[in-house]
Formats: structure tokens, sequence, C-alpha cells
């Protein structure tokens, strides 16, 4: 502050006074503001939470979960003692995060709220994994890609071509399969499995509960427990 003394009385200047006046800052018009009608600046906390309701939802994560099914008894899997199950083969349109729904006139749903937890791939087998363990208590059953290897008796190796929900609600999964001798590659079994089934509900995690059903029925044929078309 500056002061200048006239005629025995103080005057106080202020430095903003002296300086030439400067233009006030224009406020850009966007679709998130800080101000109400009424120019009223608001707390730090409120514009925070203005923001995030800007910003888009969370996205919802699903995992399928492994399906108890029947004891395999006196099939090919149960002569062998180490089963090695080799990571799935995905269709081009099934390899993403997001929950793939068919739809009518060759169309993909895709919502990308709605994803699976893990890549599509690794969780299918993973859970066929699992799934398959259950049903062979009496035999090692391991992923290729898991951290515990041995020399395979027999391998299982399944080709994914369907595995989502079409415009009706039917949830189909489509695959070929095929199980080899560990060492020799000979053919044990080869085929085409198709199953379906429906939903309790259209929502995301009733797509998910249907898609492990199927994929526990898949194991039962794997195991000869089960028919499939």
């Amino acid at each position: 502050m500056f002061f200048f003394e006239k005629k025995n009385q103080k005057t106080f200047t202020s430095l903003n006074s002296l300086s030439p006046e400067r233009p006030k800052p224009k406020v850009s018009k966007v679709f998130c503001f800080f101000f109400s009608k009424k120019k009223t600046f608001l707390s730090f906390p409120l514009a925070m939470a203005t923001l995030t309701g800007c910003a888009s939802p969370d996205a919802n994560f699903y995992t399928l979960q492994p399906v108890p099914g029947p004891m395999a008894i006196g099939t090919s899997l149960t002569k062998a003692g180490n089963i090695e199950v080799r990571t799935p083969g995905l269709a081009g349109y099934l390899d993403r995060s997001d929950v793939v729904l068919k739809d009518a006139n060759y169309r993909l749903g895709v919502n990308e709220q709605q994803r699976w937890a893990e890549p599509l791939a690794d969780m299918i087998g993973r859970v066929l994994t699992e799934d398959l363990a259950q049903r062979l208590p009496h035999n090692s059953v391991f992923g290729q890609g898991g951290a515990i290897s041995a020399d395979p008796d027999a391998r299982v190796e399944v080709d994914i071509q369907r595995f989502d929900a079409d415009a009706s609600g039917t949830v189909t999964l489509s695959a070929q399969v095929a199980i080899e001798a560990g060492r020799s590659h000979a053919p044990l079994m080869t085929r085409h499995v198709s199953l379906t089934a429906t939903p309790a509900s259209p929502a995301p995690a009733a797509l998910a509960a249907t898609l492990s059903d199927l994929l526990g029925q898949l194991a039962d044929v794997i195991c000869g427990n089960g028919r499939g078309t």
C-alpha cells in the first residue's frame, strides 16, 4: 500500500487503483458448470459431484463359475492319469472384453458397461478345467496356461464357435471338441457339440449363470456323461 500525506490527512491508495483496468476473464459455457442461475459459486465438493454426474457410468464386470456334475466312470479320460486342458480357441467376434449379445438383422449387440472380468478364452479354459477336475476326481487335470504342468496322458481341445444369447434370449454354446492321446497325439474323440438354454431373466448376471451351466454340460459331454447335439 502507498500513502500520501496531504493537509495532515493520511490517504491510502491501493495498488489496484494505480494499475490499469484489466479485462474480466470470460467464462466458457460448458455442459457441466459450477454456477447456478443466480451466479452463486458452488462449493468444491459439490462441484466435484457435478463433474461426477457428467462422467460415464462405471462398468460392471462378470465372471463364469464352475458347475458341479456327475463323476465320470469308465471313459477314455478316466483311464488317463494326467489331463491337460488346452486354452480354448474363440471365434473372433467373441474375443473382446464386452459381453456380446446377438441381435436381429446380422447385428451384434455390445454394451461397454457389461464386461467380462478377464479375457474370455482364459476364463473359459480355467472354468472348464475346474469342471473337469470335479468330474474326474481320480485324475490330475490342469490347464495349459497354469503354473503347474506335467507330461499329459490326454489333451482336451475346444474351439468355441458360439457363446452368446440371440435376440429371443436363447443362449447357445457351440463348439468343436477333440480329445487326443498325450504322446502319440492319436485322436480319442472328435465331435461337434451344440447346447442351448434360456436364462431366468435378461439381466447380464443371469446370462453369465446360464453360460456357466452350458459350460458344465460341455464338461459332461467331454467326460462321456452328456450327449449334446
